[in-house]
């Protein structure tokens, strides 16, 4: 059995005062653990899309009308209602799973040695980007499914999956300064790609509030523009990005780049093709829901890979300190 020392009352009040710094003081977590605490937290940001994506795709957005309770007076779904009520129900109470991945993620970041400021203030961003998230959907339900504010709910989803997948790559590598493993023009052609991919999600997000699932049965205002025409150019913007991940890759064969932008240039690459096969089938079957579930899904892991590409572009080793009486200084952080 583990022994649990006691608490005096002075450790009890530091406890109360500031948990994450007496946590900080009592245990160290491995590298190993804070990684996994990362991509936890990544997982979720990831499932809480995909979830949310299914209570529009089962019509059951307005299955607890009201927000923050379920329906007035009652904080759950009552036998009143429908088994949308359990969908909607059931993706809230996951924002609180969420909600504990992010905050063991936060935790372990904050107790790791030697303190890594930059690695917790991204535990802290993901929190924040939830609760603001979880407001956002709480307007969405309060205002009758409004296609913009289910956008602006899916783009600010996909920011809390910018910073947890950042954060789950800091976690693999130290705080020295950023060194670049490729040169300036082939940086610019990430970023392009970058770009290119952030309007294929912002002009998708176009199409779903253009489309048939409206998120309920009812009728729910859609964005007033013909949801073919926007999704043909949505498979454009996806070509456009293939063209250019398969153009890095050419570019970095070329350079004899190192192994890792090559590597997450490939795994881009298969991601997009099975992402583009998704699409096609999904739009020449007139946006079945499992589809549509699976080409979201897609679209996170497709982010998550542009984001890998251009995390790859450079290295960050372990930040040297040097300390008063050495000449070698002190090595500081974890290498990649």
């Amino acid at each position: 059995m583990v022994c649990v020392p006691k608490l005096n009352p002075a450790d009890a009040a530091a406890a109360v005062r500031n948990p994450l710094a007496f946590i900080a003081e009592r245990w160290t977590p491995a590298p190993r653990t804070v990684q996994r605490a990362a991509l936890a937290a990544l997982v979720m940001s990831v499932i809480i899309v995909v979830t949310g994506g299914a209570v529009r795709l089962t019509g059951s957005g307005l299955g607890c009308p009201t927000w923050p309770e379920c329906t007035d007076g009652s904080l759950t779904p009552t036998s009143a209602l429908s088994y949308h009520s359990a969908i909607e129900f059931g993706n809230r109470m996951l924002t609180y799973v969420l909600c504990a991945a992010v905050g063991w993620a936060i935790i372990a970041a904050r107790s790791e040695k030697p303190y890594r400021r930059s690695l917790t203030r991204l535990g802290w961003a993901q929190f924040w980007l939830v609760m603001g998230n979880a407001i956002l959907g709480g307007i969405v339900v309060l205002v009758g499914l409004n296609p913009y504010t289910v956008a602006a709910h899916f783009l600010l989803a996909t920011a809390l999956v910018t910073v947890a997948a950042v954060m789950w790559q800091r976690t693999r590598e130290g705080d020295g300064a950023p060194r670049p493993l490729v040169g300036k023009a082939v940086q610019q052609l990430v970023w392009f790609l970058v770009a290119a991919s952030l309007l294929l999600i912002v002009v998708g997000t176009v199409v779903t509030g253009a489309g048939p699932h409206a998120g309920d049965s009812s009728e729910v205002k859609r964005i007033p523009v013909d949801w073919e025409t926007v999704a043909k150019l949505h498979a454009v913007l996806a070509w456009i990005v293939v063209t250019l991940t398969f153009a890095l890759w050419f570019v970095l064969k070329a350079v004899d780049a190192p192994k890792g932008p090559l590597t997450r240039t490939r795994e881009l690459f298969l991601i997009l093709l099975g992402q583009g096969v998704i699409g096609y089938v999904q739009y020449f079957t007139h946006l079945p829901g499992l589809l549509v579930g699976l080409h979201m899904l897609g679209s996170c892991l497709v982010w998550i890979g542009v984001l890998r590409v251009l995390l790859a572009l450079r290295e960050r080793p372990k930040a040297v300190l040097d300390l008063p009486g050495t000449s070698a200084g002190v090595s500081v952080g974890t290498r990649a």
